[in-house]
C-alpha cells in the first residue's frame, strides 16, 4: 500500500450506531442529542477517528463511556477560497472548492471532526484490531440552515392545530448536517434511533417502531426505532408532525402520513400503490427486502421525493384529488420510481459516489418497465424518447457526461478516417469538478440520472430483458445473504456495489462481457451524432446510404465517435426490412438492395412492421421504392441523428409508421417544409384518434409554424379551427362549445392543446387574427364544467396561456407617449385584459388545484406587459412570490420579475432577486430562482449592461465562497449562474486593484501630482489625468490638453504606442453603439465627471470628431479654418445634456420604456 492509499483509506468499519435525538424544540428551532458509534478498527496503533458534522455544535466526545478525547473542527468548505481572491475567476474558485470538499470526503478518509484517540485508551486496552470500541457524541443544532426543514405556519392556535413539523432532507451525503456520522454509502450499519417529541407529534423514521414511551408527567413520548438491515447514513432521515396516520388497506404492511386535513386526497393518491409493490416483486422474483414502507407528504420538501430506508419523503404538492387528470401521470410515475429505489438506492447501495449512475440508472429503468405495463407501450417509448432528447441537448451545450469518471477507460476503440485528437479523455468540459458530488451542477446530476437510464436501457439490449432482470435478482439474493450476518461490517460489503462488481455480476450470471460496453459508455462522455443521407440507384435497384459522423471529426461539443453495429430500418413497398451495418469510419457508405420495385400508379396495400397493412396514396412518389428510413429505431445507442430525406418521405412517416418515436420525428422536421401537403398530412394526424395523444398535441404546435409560413397561400378558416368545432362545438350552433366532458382522456389533451396552438397564428401583417381571438373568448364565454366528473382547472390555465399568446408587441409602442390607461388600450387587448384579470381573480375566490389559472395568469400579464400592453410594474410580480403564497404561484411571479429584470430591471430588482436566492425559508424555491436565472439570464456576458457592476460580482463571489456551505446543490447553483454571466475568467466589470490604488492615491498623493479636478471649462493649457479601468491588470494614462472651446487635443487613438499587446474593452472600440452603455464602475467616483462635455449618443468618446479632425489635418487647411472648425465642434459638443452621469442606472440616449 503505497503512503497516499494509507491516508485515503479508513482503518476501521462501523457495525453499529445509536442516535438520540431528545430536545426537538419547535419554537427555538433546535436540536439536542447525542450519537454513540461503534467501532471496529482494522490495526492496533489507531491514532485519530474522523466524522463529518456540519452546522453542529459538539460538546463532548467519549471513548466506551469512560474516557475522554481531545477532538479539533475544521471544515474548508465554509469558506472556499481562504484568501481574497482578486481574480474572482471560477477555474481558481472550482481548484479550491474540490480541495475543500476531498479534505472532509469519507471516502478519502476525511471529515470535519478529528477525533484524537487519547494514551489512556492504550492504557486502558481500549484499542485493538477487531476490537469494538464505541464512540459517543453530545451535540446540539441550533436554527439549522440546511438539512432539517422545520415548517411552523403563521396564525393561531397550537403547534399541531397549526401543522407544524420538521424533518430531514438534503442532497446526497448530507447527514451530517443533523448528526454525526462517517457520511458515505460505503459504511452501512445496523442502528437503533430514539427521538423524544411533544405529546400531540409523531416521530416517523427508518426501520421498525418498537416501542414509544411517555415521559411522567405525560407531555412528552420517546419513539424508538430499530433498523435491522445494514444501511448508511445518507439513508436515515426523521419527520416530526401532528401527521394523518393511514394504512394502506390492500398492504397492511405500508403506512401513509400526511399533515391533518389532507387524510382525503392522500387516500386518492396512493390508491394503486400496491399494484407497483405487486409488479416489482413478479419480475425481480423477490419479496420487498424491508418489513415495512412508510410513506411522509410534507409541506416544502426539495427535492419533491427523497428516498431512505424503508421510508419515502414526499411534497405534499404532488399530491392529487381522483378528479384531476394531469398530476395523475406525474404522481403515479414518482411512487414507482421511489418504490424502486427501495429496491437498488438504499437496500442495495453503491460504494462511491462516481458509481451513482448505477443506483439511479436501475430505478428508473425499472419505473419504465412499469409504465410500459401501466400506460402502455406508447408512453414508455416516448419516455425514453424525451429523455434521449434531454441528454444530447445538454452534452451539446456543455460537454459530455461520463457516468463513472473514477477509472479511465481501458478499451478506446478508434475510428478510421478520425483525427487523432481524443476528447473522451481529455481536459474537464464543465466549469465545475466532476470528481464529486458537493461540486457538481445540479442540472449535471439531473442529465446524468437521464442518462443513466438509457445506459441501463441500452444493457438490456444486449443482454436481453429476461436476463438483465435475473442480474438484478442475483443482486437483490446477495444482499439478503448479506444482510443475515449479524455485526460483521466485511460481510455486508456485498450490500455495496460499483462499477467493476456490477459488470462482474453481469458476467457471472449470463457469461456476457460487457467490459467494452461500460469503457464506451460509461467510462466515457459524450454522445454519438449521425447524419443520414440516401440515394436510389435504379439500374441496380439499390439504396446507397452514407452514414456521416463528422462532427465528431470536428470536436463538437459532447460529440463522441461510434464505432460498432447500427441498424437500419428501410420500408419499402413490400414491408419494413431491418439491415445491420458495422460503422467504422467517419463517413462510412453501404449499399441495400430493394426488396421491392417502385409502382407509383399501381394500388397496393403496402405492409406495415406490425404486420398491419394500408392503403396509400402513392402520387407523390420519385423512382425509388423507399417510403421513408430510420436509423436505431430501437434507442440502442445514446445519438442524434439528422436523417436527409424529402418531405414526402416525412408525411408518409407521418401518417403510416405506427412507433410514435417516428411519428414525432416526422413532426419536427416537417416544420421545415411548409407546403398543402404537410398541411394535409398533420391535420389528419390531429383528426386521427388511433394516433398517439401526445404527437397529436405536438402536430398542433407544427401546424401553428407551418400556417405562419404560408400565410400568403393559406385558403379557408384559420388552422385547428374547424377540428376543434367538429370535435368539442354544439351541433346547432358553431361558435358555442359543449359541456366539458374529460372521459375521453386522448380527446382531453386535445381540447387544451388546440387552443394554444391556435394562439400563434397571425396574418400577414403579424398580427392574430381577429376570427382566432373570437373563438378564444368564446371558448372563455361557454365554458360549462358544471356536469363534468374531473376537473377543468388545466384546461382553463391552457385557456388563460393561450389569450397571452395572442398578443403581439403595440405598433405604436416606441412612439407611444404618456402612461398606458384604459382608454388607450386597443379593443381587443382590452377584452383580453378583462378576461385575465376575470380569471385571477375568480383563482383568488375559489382557489383551483395548485393554482394553476393564478400562474397562468401571471405569464399571461407579463406578456402584456412585454409587449407594451401594460406598463411595467414589478411590485405586482412582488406581491405573489412573497413567502406564503403557494410555491408554483411563487415560482410563476420569479419567472415573470427575472423576465423583467432582464428587459427593464434595475439595479435594486436584481438585488431583491438575489435575496429571495439567498434568505428565502424555503429550499425549492431558492433552487429553482437559480435555475430560472441561469435560463433567462439577467444580461448576456460581456455586454457591458448597465446592471453588469463590480458589487455584483462581489455579491455572488461570496454567496459561492462562504454563505452556502450547507446546502451544496445551492453553492453550485450559483456557479452556474456565476458562469452564466461571467464565465470562468475574471469579470470584466471588476476594477483593476493596481489603478484602484493609483485612483485613491490621485486624490494628492505625490505619484500623480495635482488633485484630479480637470477644468473643463477653458482657461489655458492645463495638464490633468485620469484612470480608465480594465480587464485587464494593465495601466492606460490618458493625457488630457484643454484649449477654450473645450477642444480635446489628444484622444485613446493618438496612444496606439501604448496599446500595443493589450485588450481594448468594449466600451473603447470605435463605433460602439450600446443604449445600456454606462462609464466604467471605476471612473463614476472621480469628481469632475459629471462636467464632462456632452458626446452625441453613440459616439460616447468623441472619436468622430476626433477622426474628423484628423482628416482636417491631413488636408492641411489654414489655420483660421481649423480654429472656426473646432469652435463649431465644440458648440456641436457641448449641446444637450450628459450622456454620462453619475447615476449608475442612467444609459446613454433616450430610454425606452416598455
Amino acid at each position: 500500500m503505497t503512503k497516499k492509499e494509507k491516508e485515503t483509506t479508513r482503518h476501521y468499519r462501523v457495525c453499529h450506531q445509536i442516535v438520540s435525538l431528545t430536545g426537538i424544540n419547535f419554537q427555538t428551532k433546535s436540536i439536542i442529542g447525542c450519537v454513540e458509534i461503534t467501532l471496529i478498527p482494522a490495526r492496533d496503533n489507531l491514532r485519530h477517528i474522523r466524522l463529518n458534522a456540519k452546522q453542529l455544535r459538539i460538546y463532548s466526545v467519549c471513548l466506551n463511556n469512560s474516557v475522554e478525547a481531545s477532538f479539533q473542527y475544521f471544515d474548508p468548505t465554509l469558506e472556499v477560497c481562504q484568501e481574497d481572491v482578486e481574480r474572482r475567476d471560477l477555474d481558481t474558485y472550482s481548484e479550491n472548492h474540490l480541495s475543500g470538499c476531498n479534505l472532509v470526503d469519507p471516502d478519502l478518509n476525511g471529515g470535519e471532526l478529528n477525533i484524537k484517540v487519547p494514551s489512556e485508551a492504550y492504557n486502558q486496552n481500549m484499542i485493538g484490531e477487531g476490537k469494538p470500541l464505541r464512540v459517543r457524541v453530545e451535540f446540539s443544532l441550533e436554527d439549522p440552515q440546511g438539512g432539517v426543514q422545520f415548517v411552523i405556519p403563521e396564525g393561531e392556535g397550537t403547534l399541531a392545530e397549526r401543522a407544524a413539523h420538521m424533518y430531514t432532507f438534503g442532497h446526497e451525503n448530507s447527514a451530517r448536517l443533523w448528526f454525526p456520522c462517517i457520511d458515505t454509502n460505503s459504511e452501512p450499519c445496523t442502528w437503533k434511533l430514539e427521538f423524544t417529541v411533544d405529546e400531540c407529534m409523531t416521530a416517523v423514521s427508518c426501520g421498525e417502531l418498537q416501542d414509544t414511551v411517555y415521559t411522567p408527567d405525560m407531555r412528552r413520548k420517546t419513539f424508538h426505532y430499530v433498523v435491522s438491515t445494514p444501511t448508511a447514513p445518507p439513508n436515515i432521515a426523521l419527520a416530526v408532525g401532528p401527521f394523518n396516520i393511514y394504512v394502506d388497506p390492500n398492504m397492511c404492511e405500508v403506512t401513509h402520513f400526511c399533515l391533518p386535513n389532507l387524510l382525503p386526497v392522500l387516500k386518492s393518491t396512493v390508491r394503486y400503490l400496491y399494484e407497483v409493490f405487486e409488479y416489482y416483486e413478479t419480475i425481480l422474483g423477490t419479496q420487498f427486502p424491508f418489513t415495512s414502507y412508510k410513506m411522509v407528504f410534507v409541506d416544502e420538501l426539495f427535492p419533491t421525493v427523497c428516498s431512505y430506508s424503508s421510508l419515502t419523503i414526499f411534497n405534499t404538492k404532488i399530491m392529487h384529488a381522483t378528479a384531476v387528470i394531469d398530476q395523475q401521470y406525474i404522481t403515479r410515475k414518482l411512487l414507482a420510481e421511489a418504490v424502486a429505489t427501495q429496491f437498488f438506492g438504499t437496500y442495495v447501495s453503491t460504494e462511491k459516489w462516481s458509481d451513482r449512475w448505477i443506483k439511479k440508472g436501475i430505478p428508473k429503468y425499472l419505473m419504465g418497465l412499469w409504465v410500459k405495463k401501466t400506460f402502455g407501450n406508447n408512453e414508455y417509448r416516448d419516455l425514453i424518447h424525451q429523455a434521449m432528447y434531454d441528454v444530447v441537448e445538454y452534452e451539446r451545450k456543455y460537454g459530455g457526461i461520463i457516468l463513472d469518471s473514477s477509472q479511465v477507460p481501458a478499451n478506446i476503440v478508434t475510428i478510421k478516417g478520425e483525427s487523432s485528437r481524443n476528447p473522451e479523455i481529455e481536459t474537464n468540459a464543465f466549469c465545475f469538478p466532476v470528481s464529486n458530488l458537493q461540486t457538481c451542477s445540479p442540472e449535471y446530476l439531473r442529465v446524468m440520472e437521464l442518462k443513466s437510464h438509457l445506459v441501463v436501457r441500452m444493457l438490456e439490449h444486449r443482454l436481453g430483458q429476461q436476463q438483465l432482470l435475473q442480474v438484478l435478482n442475483k443482486l437483490l439474493a446477495l444482499a439478503s445473504n448479506a444482510r443475515s450476518v449479524k455485526a460483521d461490517p466485511k460481510a455486508w460489503s456485498n450490500m455495496v456495489w460499483n462499477t467493476n462488481t456490477f459488470t462482474k455480476s453481469i458476467f457471472s450470471v449470463t457469461g456476457k462481457d460487457t467490459a467494452v460496453f461500460m469503457d464506451q459508455w460509461v467510462r466515457m462522455g459524450g454522445h454519438a451524432k449521425f447524419m443520414l443521407k440516401f440515394v436510389f440507384n435504379r439500374k441496380r435497384n439499390t439504396v446507397e446510404l452514407e452514414i456521416n459522423q463528422d462532427a465528431a471529426n470536428n470536436h463538437e461539443t459532447g460529440v463522441r465517435k461510434y464505432v460498432g453495429p447500427v441498424k437500419v430500418a428501410l420500408q419499402e413497398l413490400d414491408g419494413q426490412f431491418p439491415h445491420m451495418f458495422q460503422v467504422e469510419r467517419v463517413n462510412s457508405k453501404h449499399d441495400i438492395t430493394c426488396h421491392s420495385k417502385s409502382r407509383r400508379n399501381k394500388k397496393k396495400k403496402i405492409p406495415l412492421v406490425n404486420n398491419e397493412e394500408v392503403d396509400m396514396d402513392l402520387s407523390q412518389m420519385d423512382d425509388s421504392p423507399v417510403l421513408w428510413i430510420r436509423l436505431d429505431p430501437d434507442f440502442t445507442l445514446i445519438r442524434s441523428v439528422e436523417i436527409v430525406q424529402p418531405d414526402f418521405q416525412w408525411q408518409y412517416q407521418l401518417r403510416h409508421e405506427r412507433d410514435v418515436t417516428a411519428q414525432t420525428e416526422a413532426v419536427y422536421a416537417l416544420e421545415n417544409y411548409p407546403s398543402p401537403t404537410t398541411r394535409n398530412a398533420l391535420t389528419d394526424t390531429i383528426k386521427n384518434e388511433q394516433c398517439f395523444y401526445k404527437v397529436r398535441c405536438r402536430a398542433t404546435k407544427c401546424l401553428t409554424k407551418i400556417a405562419n409560413a404560408m400565410v400568403q397561400t393559406w385558403e379557408g378558416p384559420p388552422a385547428m379551427m374547424m377540428i376543434f368545432k367538429n370535435m368539442f362545438g354544439s351541433f346547432a350552433v358553431g361558435h358555442i362549445i359543449k359541456q366539458n366532458d374529460f372521459s375521453n382522456l386522448q380527446n382531453y389533451f386535445l381540447q387544451c392543446a388546440i387552443p394554444v396552438a391556435m394562439a400563434g397564428l397571425r396574418n400577414s401583417h403579424g398580427i392574430c387574427p381577429s376570427e382566432v381571438l373570437e373563438f378564444l373568448l368564446n371558448l372563455f364565454k361557454y365554458n360549462d364544467n358544471s356536469k363534468n366528473s374531473f376537473s377543468d382547472n388545466y384546461y382553463r390555465a391552457a385557456l388563460v396561456t393561450a389569450l397571452g399568446e395572442t398578443v403581439t408587441p403595440v405598433v405604436s409602442m416606441l412612439a407611444q407617449e404618456g402612461p398606458i390607461t384604459s382608454e388607450s388600450l386597443a379593443e381587443d387587448t382590452k377584452k383580453v385584459l378583462e378576461e385575465i384579470s376575470r380569471y385571477l381573480n375568480m383563482d383568488k375566490l375559489l382557489p383551483c388545484y395548485r393554482h394553476t389559472v393564478t400562474t397562468a395568469c401571471l405569464k399571461a400579464i407579463r406578456k402584456l406587459q412585454k409587449t407594451g400592453h401594460l406598463p411595467p410594474n414589478p411590485d405586482f410580480f412582488k406581491d405573489y412570490a412573497k413567502h406564503g403564497q403557494f410555491q408554483d404561484v411563487r415560482l410563476a411571479a420569479l419567472e415573470c420579475l427575472v423576465d423583467y429584470v432582464r428587459l427593464e430591471g434595475r439595479f435594486d430588482d436584481l438585488s431583491y432577486l438575489l435575496d429571495i436566492v439567498e434568505r428565502d425559508p424555503d429550499p425549492g424555491i431558492r433552487h429553482k430562482l437559480c435555475r430560472i436565472m441561469i435560463k433567462n439570464p439577467p444580461f448576456d456576458k460581456g455586454r457591458n449592461h448597465r446592471n453588469d457592476r463590480s458589487e455584483l460580482v462581489n455579491r455572488m463571489w461570496g454567496l459561492i465562497n462562504s454563505k452556502f456551505w450547507y446546502d451544496s446543490r445551492l453553492r453550485c447553483d450559483m456557479v452556474d449562474l456565476y458562469y452564466t454571466l461571467y464565465g470562468r475568467r475574471r469579470p470584466f466589470s471588476l476594477p483593476i486593484p493596481e489603478l484602484a490604488a493609483l485612483s485613491s492615491a490621485g486624490m494628492g498623493g505625490p505619484g500623480l501630482g495635482a488633485p484630479l479636478i480637470p477644468s473643463w471649462g477653458g482657461g489655458g493649457n492645463k495638464k490633468s489625468q485620469f484612470v480608465i479601468p480594465k480587464a485587464e491588470k494593465k495601466e492606460i494614462k490618458t493625457e488630457i490638453k484643454q484649449e477654450p472651446g473645450i477642444q480635446i487635443k489628444q484622444e485613446v487613438d493618438d496612444r496606439a504606442h501604448l496599446m500595443t499587446g493589450m485588450e481594448v474593452p468594449d466600451f473603447l472600440m470605435e463605433g460602439t453603439s450600446n443604449a445600456n452603455f454606462m462609464p466604467p464602475i471605476g471612473m463614476q467616483g472621480f469628481p469632475g465627471i459629471q462636467g464632462l462635455p456632452n458626446l452625441p449618443v453613440g459616439d460616447p468618446w468623441g472619436h468622430d470628431a476626433n477622426r474628423k479632425r484628423k482628416k482636417e489635418k491631413k488636408k492641411k487647411k489654414k489655420h483660421k479654418h481649423r480654429k472656426e472648425d473646432r469652435r463649431e465642434d465644440g458648440e456641436k459638443l457641448s449641446s444637450g445634456e450628459s450622456s454620462s452621469g453619475s447615476t449608475p442606472n442612467s444609459p446613454v440616449g433616450p430610454e425606452i420604456q416598455f
